[in-house]
């Protein structure tokens, strides 16, 4: 992730599946909430201003655990699975920091991270919908 903060106006929430439990992994805390607190930590250390990392009960994206969705205001929101409870922490706040450099969170998929480009579960339109001439394609 770049070395500045996010800029103002434009904050970044990550929303991140607290209940998400790997296939046959029944260990206590969860892996989402392992993955909570692995991105809270990595947020603290790196002195990351502009993103707030919230825990959500659930993203309903139980068979690609674990899952967080990256949203902003007027941008499109992301949902992404399969991500490793611990280890995948310093590579979704890199995918964040591209997203946040963007007008409309649209990163191009060749320059996401690898975790990104698989993981990719949804993209929802920002709120309002912008008009039907500014929808980008799937492939952007």
């Amino acid at each position: 992730m770049p070395d500045e903060d996010i800029p103002a106006g434009n904050a970044v929430v990550l929303y991140v599946c607290a209940t998400c439990r790997t296939a046959g992994d029944t260990s206590e805390p969860r892996a989402g909430a392992r993955l909570v607190s692995a991105l809270r930590e990595a947020v603290t250390e790196a002195a990351i201003e502009g993103i707030a990392v919230e825990s959500v009960d659930c993203l309903s994206v139980c068979k690609r655990p674990c899952t967080v969705a990256v949203a902003s205001e007027g941008r499109w929101t992301y949902v992404y699975g399969d991500l490793d409870p611990v280890e995948s922490a310093r590579t979704i706040l890199a995918g964040i920091g591209l997203y946040a450099e963007t007008p409309d969170g649209i990163v191009p998929w060749k320059a996401r991270p690898e975790a990104f480009r698989k993981g990719v579960v949804a993209r929802i339109p920002p709120f309002p919908p912008p008009r039907a001439d500014r929808i980008p394609d799937a492939a952007e």
